[in-house]
């Protein structure tokens, strides 16, 4: 198995290149932070550490810095996939970088305007340079993925607003590619999903919450966090898709990773199976009262 993941530094992208490397592919793993320099937002993670991380998981990680906007650094990256694999079987779009950029429950016209355009660009013009040079690679055989990741299902942002017009717009666009994607790419024997995985334990927030993975349960920022997940989660879920010979019946769709996990038994690290969108429709935002444990 030859994938991509496009935004791989870290969180959901590592999580997902590191299952993928455990089911045993080769890996490429871009983004802008590398050892060398680091992206706008400056944190610590590489790369290069997550393709370290891939190859130690079974697979074989290759890191390629590139920046998703510049749709000439993005079809470097696909010549190169061309020239050293002849093919690619899985696409994951998971390139975000708008941390910093929105401004929860701010009106349109309050928000930063360029902060929002840049969340756009970031959120959505990347996920389309780069399939636009990727996916004619990926549909040279049949049974190519594509998983494109965001936040939310399609059910439940059709009905709730995202607290940032900007954001909003992000993470429904990016549900909408997919369902668009599924479309192209049904004619060639392709599959296109659009993936969200739950409250995420990733390095930002442990950090924010001032925990570790070892004691994220003291922190209480939102009662769903007590069904959140390890970023290995949504990676196992992109792995049971990418070997699933039936994948074609997700085209199209809108999935969680812990409805995924209902379907294929994968769990997390810690052996629970969290579910964190379902908790979220059926018990926090109605108000009700539930032990999270039963969503996990």
């Amino acid at each position: 198995m030859i994938a991509l993941v496009a935004g791989a530094t870290r969180g959901t992208g590592r999580g997902i290149a590191v299952q993928l490397g455990a089911a045993g592919a080769t890996v490429y793993c871009t983004g802008r932070s590398t050892r060398e320099g680091r992206s706008e937002l400056d944190r610590p993670e590489t790369i290069e550490e997550t393709a370290e991380l891939v190859t130690r998981a079974g697979g074989t990680g290759i890191a390629v810095r590139v920046d998703h906007l510049d749709p000439a650094q993005v079809q470097a990256l696909a010549e190169r996939i061309e020239r050293e694999q002849g093919r690619l079987d899985v696409l994951v779009n998971d390139v975000w970088g708008g941390e910093g950029l929105y401004e929860w429950d701010t009106p349109v016209w309050k928000h930063n305007l360029d902060n929002g355009l840049r969340l756009l660009r970031l959120a959505i013009d990347t996920h389309l340079i780069t399939s636009h040079h990727l996916q004619p690679l990926l549909i040279r055989h049949p049974g190519g993925l594509v998983v494109e990741v965001t936040d939310g299902t399609t059910g439940y942002n059709d009905t709730h607003y995202r607290v940032s017009p900007y954001y909003d717009l992000a993470k429904v666009s990016v549900n909408r590619l997919a369902f668009s994607q599924a479309h192209d790419l049904e004619p060639y024997g392709g599959t296109a999903v659009a993936l969200t995985p739950g409250f995420l334990r990733s390095e930002a927030m442990l950090e924010l919450f001032g925990v570790t993975e070892e004691t994220w349960r003291e922190a209480a920022p939102d009662p769903a966090w007590a069904v959140s997940e390890t970023p290995a989660y949504v990676g196992r879920a992109v792995a049971a898709l990418a070997t699933d010979p039936d994948k074609g019946r997700w085209s199209g769709r809108s999935v969680s990773s812990g409805e995924l996990a209902q379907v294929y038994g994968f769990t997390d690290v810690d052996g629970s199976r969290p579910d964190v969108w379902r908790f979220i429709t059926e018990v926090r935002d109605p108000g009700k009262e539930a032990d999270p444990e039963d969503y996990r």
